[in-house]
């Protein structure tokens, strides 16, 4: 079977499952506004005021839309695409019709091909973002071709349930649901000085406290810190056994992340959400300068890529764990069916008081519950959608 094309398209999603910002206002079982409406936490750009305390008001504003991929007799696969007009265009003008005419089951050739396609202007960044949109509808429609859900077609599950961790910064509510690992966001960084540091160390600690010894406790730095801020921070965080420290530098410094491996033996570190194809993995598996690999599935090149890079992380004897794995069917399928993966993300935006169940996410996809996730056995990601709900991509929208 021959793949007929390869398109963009806008989604018309069910309000239930439409991916717009939690807010309060939506959920009426909602006790208080969640973490994310307000500030702040540490980012790249935390040294200007203007910009420190928020992190959306200067990261892109393109929308998510879908890529479809269909088959020669009609059969069609569907993902999830990120950042908007750039992405499109890269499915629609380049990657798309080159790929046009292979076979549907050749998701290792087509993955190749559009690696080496965007030698020209980079593989890495936007353009990867385009080949993990077209990767996971090629896998999609492989799924429905073969009439199997995805975690089958690599093989099968390799537990009975996914242990999943929570992200964010209302933990009393993640205890409450039961989950036994979260994740802080850290709110401060170099630029905030001594006083910052403090409530970096204040929060950890208060945390710490809350949730007792019996839970595991992480931080995510959003590529925040510099060499000499994150080894202070790892020195002040030590008596509150953090299970690891997250993505603290820059993701393109390799040699700081040198640096900092050799700075701070004792700590657990994690980083990939921001690499991109397997080759920084490969890279800092070989130099062991991290403990957990963390890319992301609809980032870093799809599945295939995602395949690969355990395959590196195995040889190396480093853990997976993709960054918000839990949030999209294609993550969920990957830790279920990769012995790589020990636990799955799942970063928590709605407010306190509103279920995961109840939380916006795509037609068909599992939820937690009591931090455990079976996902779903529908054929491909299983993710319930139709064409009619589909439209092909609008340039002339603000994207």
């Amino acid at each position: 079977m021959k793949i007929k094309s390869i398109r963009a398209v806008d989604v018309a999603f069910p309000e239930t499952s439409a991916r717009a910002r939690p807010s309060s206002v939506e959920y009426k079982t909602a006790r208080r506004p969640s973490w994310v409406e307000s500030g702040p936490v540490a980012n790249p750009m935390t040294r200007y005021p203007r910009y420190a305390e928020y992190r959306p008001s200067w990261t892109p504003k393109w929308s998510n839309h879908g890529c479809v991929v269909e088959a020669e007799d009609g059969t069609w696969g569907f993902a999830i695409a990120n950042h908007g007009r750039p992405v499109a265009a890269i499915i629609d003008d380049h990657l798309g019709p080159l790929l046009e005419g292979e076979s549907c089951l050749a998701t290792e050739k087509c993955y190749d091909m559009m690696v080496r396609m965007g030698a020209p202007y980079g593989a890495t960044g936007l353009h990867a973002y385009a080949v993990s949109a077209i990767d996971l509808a090629l896998w999609d429609l492989k799924g429905k071709l073969l009439q199997r859900p995805v975690y089958e077609l690599l093989g099968g599950p390799t537990r009975d349930e996914l242990f999943c961790y929570s992200t964010g910064g209302d933990t009393d509510w993640y205890m409450e649901l039961g989950f036994q690992a979260t994740k802080l966001p850290c709110p401060c960084g170099p630029a905030d000085g001594l006083d910052g540091l403090k409530r970096n160390v204040d929060l950890v600690a208060r945390t710490r406290e809350l949730v007792g010894d019996d839970v595991e406790l992480m931080l995510d730095c959003w590529m925040a810190f510099d060499i000499e801020y994150a080894v202070r921070l790892a020195e002040e965080l030590r008596p509150y056994k953090l299970k690891w420290m997250e993505e603290m530098l820059r993701s393109e410094n390799m040699d700081a992340h040198a640096k900092l491996r050799q700075r701070v033996p004792w700590q657990t570190l994690s980083t990939g959400e921001h690499w991109y194809t397997t080759v920084p993995f490969q890279h800092a598996a070989s130099r062991h300068l991290v403990d957990i690999f963390q890319p992301d599935i609809n980032w870093v090149g799809g599945l295939t890529a995602l395949t690969k890079i355990c395959a590196i992380a195995e040889a190396a004897d480093i853990s997976v764990i993709p960054h918000g794995g839990g949030n999209t069917p294609y993550g969920q399928h990957a830790c279920y069916a990769l012995p790589a993966i020990p636990w799955t993300e799942c970063f928590v935006a709605t407010p306190p008081g509103v279920s995961p169940d109840e939380a916006a996410r795509l037609p068909g996809m599992a939820a937690p519950k009591d931090g455990r996730m079976v996902p779903s056995d529908g054929h491909g990601f299983g993710v319930e959608i139709s064409l009619e709900q589909m439209s092909p991509f609008d340039y002339g929208k603000r994207q």
